[in-house]
């Protein structure tokens, strides 16, 4: 009975709290607003399951007898209402079409880009090449036989050191120097065991970094790369020097090291690190 008698002891208190916090409520005007943000609630959550009434279907638009505006240049140049109101090209119209080429920023591959000045979707117009815009770009060219002063995405070749794709500074290259993507590039060097991307150096890398020239390479049908030397042991301590292959070995990368093997005494960057080398293995 106690048990009883104290739980609606506790439910008066619990109601007389109510009532009282209702009649703040009231006083205050909240009870107003609650029921303002229940009804918005309410209204939102409706639209929100699509209960609510659907949107109308919006009315077709009168057309205006009025005739629409038009600018002056394209009323005489296609009438109105007239056959010849559609595009057409000018080959179709009877003209006679002469393309310019683009100006050579980049290699000589962005030549065929001069055909997108004026496109004709039904047959292909000829492309006349500005030949003192090609003499120049080929003079740009040669002024780098090193690494090539003129980048090309797609006939340059990607050196495996220096990682430029440029254009070779060889007066005879075939590739560079015409454009032929079936001939090989005489500036870049080819392992012939891998054949590889491994084996690729440019001319001044290959100096710089082994310490040969590219007139013996080409000479040497033999010539590999130093991949390939170190994986059949013909020069012991002699490996690729490239900051890709050095961080593989965990060999932080040389940078220019060409000028402090020199002052020592070296022929090439990879003279300086054989060397080192073979201190640390005796």
């Amino acid at each position: 009975m106690g048990r009883l008698s104290a739980k609606s002891d506790y439910e008066s208190l619990r109601d007389a709290r109510i009532s009282e916090n209702m009649a703040r409520m009231e006083m205050l005007g909240l009870r107003r607003c609650a029921g303002e943000l229940s009804d918005i609630a309410s209204a939102s959550s409706l639209r929100a399951t699509g209960s609510a009434t659907p949107r109308k279907t919006p009315r077709p638009r009168v057309k205006s007898m009025i005739p629409l505006r038009r600018s002056g240049r394209l009323a005489v140049a296609t009438p109105t209402g007239s056959a010849s109101s559609h595009r057409r090209s000018a080959r179709l119209n009877g003209q006679s079409v002469q393309h310019t080429a683009l100006p050579p920023n980049g290699g000589l591959s962005k030549l065929a880009a001069a055909a997108a000045d004026e496109t004709d979707e039904d047959d292909e117009e000829e492309v006349v090449v500005d030949k003192k815009r090609v003499q120049a770009l080929q003079e740009r060219r040669c002024d780098s036989r090193g690494r090539g002063g003129v980048y090309d995405p797609v006939l340059g070749i990607c050196c495996h050191f220096c990682r430029q794709k440029k254009l070779c500074g060889e007066e005879d290259c075939k590739r560079c120097g015409e454009g032929d993507l079936k001939k090989p590039c005489l500036g870049k060097t080819d392992c012939s065991s891998c054949h590889s991307s491994n084996g690729i150096l440019c001319r001044a890398c290959l100096k710089v970094r082994y310490g040969e020239e590219m007139e013996e390479v080409r000479k040497n049908k033999n010539w590999m790369c130093p991949h390939c030397i170190e994986e059949k042991g013909i020069k012991k301590f002699w490996i690729c020097n490239s900051s890709f292959c050095l961080k593989k070995r965990k060999i932080p990368p040389t940078g220019i090291a060409i000028y402090n093997a020199r002052e020592q005494g070296y022929e090439s960057v990879a003279h300086l690190l054989m060397d080192r080398l073979k201190q640390q293995a005796f």
